[in-house]
């Protein structure tokens, strides 16, 4: 059955149409130009042969969910080798290595449950690359060469937590700033073995969510609040002309300046889940989404300004779609992503005002999605990469075939018509033109 796709909204529609046309070449951070896993691209095959989009190339790399970035002809991406984790640029053309550069990071039998990592995916900011390891040391490295420009060992110096199955929030940009969310040991963390991070002696320990280093320098610009983080990776919103950082922590989201690390709102996440591990999505309308799958599911805040002040309430709150460590895409007033955690798992349609769930369709495990050219990209745990036209009527599968191994749990990429795909041992370039 041909479903025809749905108008989109007014803000969707502006939302897609901010998209500079430097999109086309560039992949700079977690979730694409608008960390939104949606891209302006076009031309993009309506179906594929049998065994899959042309592949451009292919090649071993190494164990980890970091996901891949595109900038000037360079891909850019964390690896494991034993206990030692690797930032690497590689030719986007050839997939062959430019440049790489290793850092000591032990792992635990707990990380080894679903693979040790890295977890975290690189941010591109100019000439700079800055990347965290499992292990919470933050190298900013001169994009071209490989070059270490500074680092810090948030362990040693901050005395940062290091999660059970290893640090996983990818950083953000903003003005002169790179921020990261950085925990200290508290006594409810699950340790699951992991031995109590300490800092050097002599320095004491402050509360600490989140912090700012100067992209140039290194130094600390400001480190804010007292709330447990999660896995969760941070976004950047604009709501009635004032810049905030968005933070789904583990019991908590929260709005902050990203200027100065001011608290501009908070709000009590209920039921906790045991992990808030997906990052939160802007629908625009001063409406956040976010899930967590486990005993949670998925809520739509509500923003609303009184005077100079935001406040945050909750719009709905539905279970029936839980999002594990995925994503989900806008179009129009609906979500699409995939629900469920360890055992069956459904592409589901959830409606954005209501929170009412369209359909779930079976046919993908669990998976991550992209919105490009009018169409969902796919790609399941199990290597399984699927192309579909949506809205809220269902979802016609076009094509799908399998790319990769088990487990693929890094995001793709989509530059172009080209498609860079990772699963925990290889990387990819497939063409969907």
């Amino acid at each position: 059955m041909r479903v025809n796709m749905p108008r989109f909204s007014v803000a969707a529609s502006l939302s897609l149409a901010a998209f500079a046309a430097p999109a086309y070449a560039q992949w700079l951070q977690f979730g694409g130009p608008n960390r939104n896993f949606m891209v302006q691209t076009s031309d993009l095959a309506d179906a594929w042969p049998e065994d899959g989009p042309q592949k451009l190339w292919h090649r071993r790399l190494g164990d980890g969910y970091s996901t891949i970035l595109v900038d000037d002809g360079l891909l850019y991406t964390m690896y494991r080798i034993d206990d030692e984790e690797f930032t690497v640029a590689l030719d986007a053309k050839t997939g062959k290595t430019v440049w790489q550069h290793g850092n000591p990071s032990p792992y635990t039998d707990v990380m080894m449950q679903f693979g040790p990592g890295p977890h975290s995916t690189p941010l591109v900011v100019g000439d700079r690359l800055f990347s965290v390891g499992t292990n919470v040391v933050l190298h900013c490295f001169e994009k071209k060469t490989g070059k270490v420009l500074w680092k810090h060992d948030l362990v040693a110096e901050f005395g940062a937590y290091i999660p059970a199955y290893g640090y996983a929030n990818s950083p953000i940009a903003y003005d002169n700033l790179v921020i990261l969310p950085a925990d200290y040991p508290r006594p409810e963390h699950y340790t699951g073995g992991l031995p109590r991070q300490k800092k050097k002696e002599g320095v004491e320990q402050e509360p600490q969510s989140l912090i700012a280093f100067d992209q140039a320098t290194g130094e600390v610009v400001w480190k804010k609040h007292d709330f447990q983080t999660d896995y969760s990776s941070p976004i950047l919103v604009n709501f009635r002309g004032q810049d905030q950082l968005v933070l789904l922590m583990h019991n908590e989201i929260m709005g902050v300046n990203p200027a100065g690390g001011g608290l501009l709102w908070h709000l009590p996440v209920r039921p906790v889940p045991d992990e808030n591990i997906g990052m939160p999505l802007w629908l625009g309308d001063g409406l956040l989404f976010c899930s967590a799958a486990y005993n949670s599911g998925s809520r739509v805040i509500k923003l609303t300004r009184h005077g100079d002040h935001t406040v945050a309430e909750q719009l709905w709150y539905s279970r029936k779609l839980r999002i594990m460590h995925g994503n989900a895409v806008r179009v129009g007033d609906y979500v699409y992503g995939s629900s469920g955690d360890f055992g069956p798992c459904f592409m589901v349609c959830m409606n954005i005002r209501t929170g009412k769930r369209a359909w779930l369709e079976r046919g993908f495990a669990k998976a991550i999605c992209l919105y490009a050219d009018n169409k969902l990209i796919i790609l399941d745990e199990n290597g399984q990469l699927g192309l579909a036209k949506v809205s809220p009527e269902g979802m016609e599968v076009l094509a799908r075939c399998t790319v990769a191994e088990r487990l693929a749990w890094a995001a793709p990429t989509l530059v172009g018509k080209t498609l860079y795909v990772r699963d925990r041992k290889h990387i990819m370039a497939l063409d969907l033109g």
